[in-house]
């Protein structure tokens, strides 16, 4: 069978692609091939720069042209070095030959022996791998998050003075405002998202086993630490870890990649409280002409995009998790076991996104209905007990929550007469009566806090 959105194995390359098809440039195996040669070129440009006396003969001018090579990368390129990695078994060394190949076409032959000069693989994949991430992150994940978040923003202020009882255990509570309710997931998205963006987003760069054994026996007057340090950081953005074996530690990405399964775990909380609002008939979901909700119940309109959103977090949340546990366990100065998995990488961002998107298109689904709100609150009068009894206690009513307990857990249902008849009997002021007679589940909503 060919390879297509119908044949592939993963729906995110199938059922999902056209969601998720902006990561490909990062993560595909294209993607990939295409950062591993942009560190390749930007390294050698950095030896020239340097410079290295043996290639002090190359004009500055050349760097744009060596630039272009990873610029206007295409699928051709990939595919040749794709054809050479059949015969060196070595996906890096294929990416170093390719290389050579160009710099022929290009009148650079004879330098072509400082491209991968003094470099292990890893050097080039603890770059390129973060690079794509980081990329990734910053050009398209955050930016379809930030939009999601205005988007909660908008409700949170569309529903600022919306009073809504508040559910604690799953129990009646203290009235509260719908909007504020939405803006707590605001508030905590923007803590995170403040915190991963200061996650430096960490690179190996030092050779065989992270001396840089080579680069020194060849060159003992080089500070090639402060080289390489200048290189990752400054050239590619990145942050060199200085002390390494021949891979990266990973402990930052680590990090990064448990901040980022914070972030989804916040929207997973977010998805599954707007599924049970839905549920309550706080909300109603617009009716699509042509969509069926259930293939044998005709009245059905599902909560599909909170419940797709949640079954993609936590898909997500668990390869995000083997990422942060795995990557920075290494036998010794390093086995292989990291290479498969970095290249999973793209995975838990695809589904994250699809998630996303999924959140996106069901709060554009959803419509207040005020009257179950209303409903919930007239059933609930007793939740405004608390008021008293505390109001009570300020003005010193002796044990004013024992009578107020006594009142609100009787079988009956509590309603505004029966607390009207409670406040008419108190030895209390009359101002301070009518003060109290004055507090309902509607109003009994504390402070403004946006």
């Amino acid at each position: 069978m060919d390879l297509n959105t119908l044949t592939a194995i993963s729906p995110v390359d199938g059922r999902y692609r056209n969601k998720v098809q902006e990561l490909a440039p990062y993560f595909s195996e294209w993607g990939l091939i295409r950062y591993r040669v942009q560190v390749e070129v930007e390294y050698f440009i950095a030896l020239v720069e340097l410079p290295l006396p043996e290639l002090k003969d190359i004009k500055a001018t050349r760097a744009d042209e060596l630039r272009n090579i990873y610029r206007n990368f295409g699928q051709g390129d990939a595919e040749r070095i794709k054809e050479i990695e059949k015969q060196t078994n070595h996906d890096v060394k294929a990416v170093e030959y390719f290389l050579r190949e160009r710099f022929d076409e290009i009148g650079l032959g004879g330098f072509k022996e400082f491209i991968h000069f003094g470099l292990t693989s890893q050097d080039i994949n603890n770059t390129a791998t973060p690079l794509s991430m980081k990329d990734a992150f910053y050009d398209q994940y955050l930016p379809l998050l930030d939009e999601l978040t205005r988007q909660l923003e908008g409700l949170a202020d569309q529903w600022r003075d919306v009073t809504m009882l508040a559910h604690t255990h799953g129990q009646p509570a203290s009235p509260t405002r719908l909007g504020k309710e939405i803006r707590v997931f605001t508030e905590r998205l923007h803590e995170q998202v403040r915190q991963i963006r200061d996650l430096p987003v960490p690179a190996k760069f030092g050779g065989a086993t992270g001396n840089f054994n080579a680069h020194h026996a060849a060159y003992p007057d080089v500070d090639w630490v402060q080289f390489a340090s200048t290189f990752v950081n400054q050239t590619l953005g990145l942050q060199r870890s200085r002390i390494t074996t021949q891979i990266e530690h990973y402990d930052n990405l680590a990090a990064f990649f448990h901040n980022l399964s914070r972030i989804n775990t916040i929207l997973l909380d977010l998805a599954r409280d707007m599924w049970s609002y839905i549920s309550m008939n706080y909300f109603k979901q617009k009716i699509q002409k042509g969509e069926v909700g259930s293939s044998v119940m005709p009245h059905k309109v599902n909560p599909i995009d909170f419940e797709n959103a949640e079954g993609n977090i936590g898909l997500a949340n668990a390869v995000l998790e083997h990422l942060a546990s795995k990557l920075p366990v290494s036998r010794l100065q390093r086995d292989l076991s990291d290479s498969t998995v970095l290249r999973n990488i793209g995975v838990p961002f695809a589904h994250g996104m699809i998630a996303i998107k999924s959140l996106q298109k069901g709060f554009s689904k959803i419509t207040l209905h005020q009257p179950a709100l209303d409903h919930d609150l007239e059933e609930n009068w007793s939740v405004i007990a608390e008021a008293l009894q505390t109001v009570l206690r300020k003005e010193g009513f002796e044990n004013p929550y024992e009578l107020l307990k006594e009142l609100t857990r009787k079988n009956q249902k509590i309603n505004r007469e029966d607390f009207t008849r409670f406040i008419d009997q108190l030895d209390i002021d009359e101002k301070l009566k009518e003060r109290l007679r004055k507090i309902t589940p509607w109003n009994y909503t504390g402070l403004s806090l946006d």
